[in-house]
């Protein structure tokens, strides 16, 4: 059964002068799986943090010892993205009993989207 759901929507220009102007920013919201491809553009990485921000929507937001790098994206270009939980975003799942989720990803004209689904067991 779906127990939550969580969209978001990046404007991607904008997003890479946050990116510029803050060169430590990339290593802050990032960890390894989400940047696992070297050659990552600025679209996939802005439709990346939408998902992070979608998955804290679908996760009911306020989540205890959160870091960015607890929501991480998985996923080559053409394959379907997964999201990765660690940390507090892991458990806090765990509580919420949540045992899948769905991540959707799209960038066009200019705007990166993304959209989350957690389900639990039943």
């Amino acid at each position: 059964m779906v127990v939550g759901v969580g969209v978001d929507l990046v404007d991607i220009a904008r997003f890479e002068r946050a990116l510029e102007r803050t060169p430590k920013l990339r290593d802050r919201l990032f960890g390894p799986l989400d940047v696992s491809q070297p050659d990552i553009s600025s679209q996939s990485l802005a439709a990346r943090f939408a998902a992070k921000e979608a998955g804290i929507k679908a996760l009911g937001g306020n989540i205890p010892g959160f870091s960015w790098h607890d929501i991480q994206i998985q996923g080559a270009r053409g394959e379907q993205p997964r999201l990765v939980l660690s940390g507090g975003a892991s458990e806090h799942a765990s509580a919420q009993g949540i045992v899948s989720h769905h991540v959707s990803l799209s960038h066009d004209a200019g705007m990166a989207l993304a959209f989350v689904v957690m389900e639990d067991a039943s």
